[in-house]
């Protein structure tokens, strides 16, 4: 490897900067949505090219989307280079922030273009990648963009709809990405898990456990699963003025009852969480008893036994709700994601690199879901994340880290690089 000084800095309000630049992208006036194939997405998608570009990196867009910028190895050597591979996702939840899954594409990208302009080259290839779709907004699919790159991919996902009614594989017919969509060319974009070191993913916090313990970087230990679901409670509607209460199948009501019944369940736990973030009466009006209510429901734990217990539970208790009430209760299980452990030789490999900065090397569990959960299917995974400030909040627009905090994950993420020792 090339030995030169360290290359340039700062890097932490360059990487805040182009944060800000991106989120001008957005499907919503006024804050920050950023749905899978929508024109605010695909612009986003455009623009990290080009900064990928712009570092040195040679750039590529796969048939889901992602944009993949390679850092080529030091040419002396070779043939025989393998990848170390990063990235997090450029999607965002409805009137989300401008950090969570992007600073984990801006910042490695920044952290090329200082190597590139000090002359650093690596004594391996150094993949960033840009996941088209993480959070599932459009069409209730997690993870499909690190799925297709796992050669996890499940093709009844192109028969999924989004609000609109139009189907994933008409979206991917229409997108101009590489095959339209096609099975062949989705599974082509799998990449061979013996060209991997592994993956690495740098990640705000989205939680205030750093900012409480005041520390900046923290290395995650592991990624608790996660189960999604969408609940359709079918009632019937009935006028609100002359329908007695005893004779009424309020559609909402039942719902209600169901969404405590998450909450109770999930507090039984200490390492289980569950929430209900959407809650809709398609068609309502104010003066009629609902027909329909609709509302998301999302299940975690640290142990993936502890989560399926809780599953259990709350479905069997939305069933007796319905059944209570005279309704009926449809439960769609969205494909669930087990928990990941990130691998210790990594962890240790972050560990000894904030030490050496003078920083503790705290380790904590991520509860939010990653795409290196799905990467870790495949290869060994590690998570450095920065310290999420106001509180930790985090999926609004009022997620924020400091430049500072950015700066010292850069200078650490260069030294991880630079020593970067491959598993044996």
């Amino acid at each position: 490897m090339t030995q030169s000084p360290q290359p340039p800095f700062p890097l932490g309000k360059a990487i805040l900067d182009q944060a800000a630049a991106l989120a001008r992208f957005s499907d919503m006036e006024g804050g920050l949505t950023c749905a899978y194939l929508t024109p605010a997405h695909r612009a986003a998608q455009a623009r990290l090219a080009e900064w990928m570009e712009a570092a040195g990196m040679q750039v590529r867009i796969d048939a889901i989307g992602n944009v993949i910028g390679r850092y080529a190895a030091d040419p002396a050597v070779g043939e025989a280079a393998r990848v170390l591979m990063t990235g997090s996702h450029f999607d965002t939840v409805r009137n989300g922030g401008r950090y969570d899954g992007r600073l984990g594409i801006l910042l490695p990208v920044a952290v090329v273009g200082a190597l590139n302009a000090a002359g650093i080259r690596l004594p391996y290839h150094f993949d960033v990648v840009g996941f088209a779709e993480e959070e599932g907004l459009r069409f209730k699919t997690s993870f499909l963009a690190s799925s297709v790159l796992a050669g996890r991919f499940d093709p009844a996902l192109l028969d999924r709809t989004d609000t609109d009614g139009v189907t994933l594989r008409e979206a991917l017919a229409a997108s101009g990405l590489p095959g339209a969509g096609s099975i062949e060319a989705l599974q082509a974009a799998a990449v061979d898990p013996a060209t991997l070191h592994g993956f690495v993913e740098v990640h705000i916090e989205q939680g205030p456990v750093l900012l409480h313990h005041g520390l900046p970087l923290g290395v995650v230990t592991q990624i608790a699963g996660s189960s999604r679901f969408q609940v359709r409670v079918q009632g019937l509607a009935s006028h609100a003025g002359t329908t007695p209460m005893t004779m009424r199948k309020d559609a909402a009501a039942a719902a209600a009852e169901m969404v405590l019944l998450v909450e109770r369940r999930c507090a039984e736990v200490p390492t289980l969480v569950g929430t209900v973030g959407q809650l809709q009466v398609p068609n309502g009006s104010s003066n009629v008893i609902p027909a329909e209510c609709v509302f998301s429901m999302d299940i975690r734990a640290g142990e993936d036994g502890i989560r399926e217990a809780a599953i259990a539970d709350i479905v069997a208790g939305i069933h007796a709700i319905a059944a209570r009430r005279g309704l009926v209760a449809e439960v769609e299980r969205v494909p669930p994601v087990n928990n990941a452990p990130c691998a210790r030789w990594l962890m240790d490999q972050f560990g000894a690199v904030l030490k050496k900065r003078g920083l503790q090397a705290y380790e904590l569990p991520s509860g939010a879901g990653h795409d290196a959960m799905m990467m870790q299917r495949i290869t060994d995974v590690a998570m450095l994340f920065v310290r999420c400030g106001n509180a930790g909040i985090s999926h609004n627009p009022l997620e924020t880290i400091t430049a500072d905090d950015a700066q010292q994950a850069a200078e650490a993420f260069v030294d991880f690089l630079r020593h970067f020792q491959p598993r044996a």
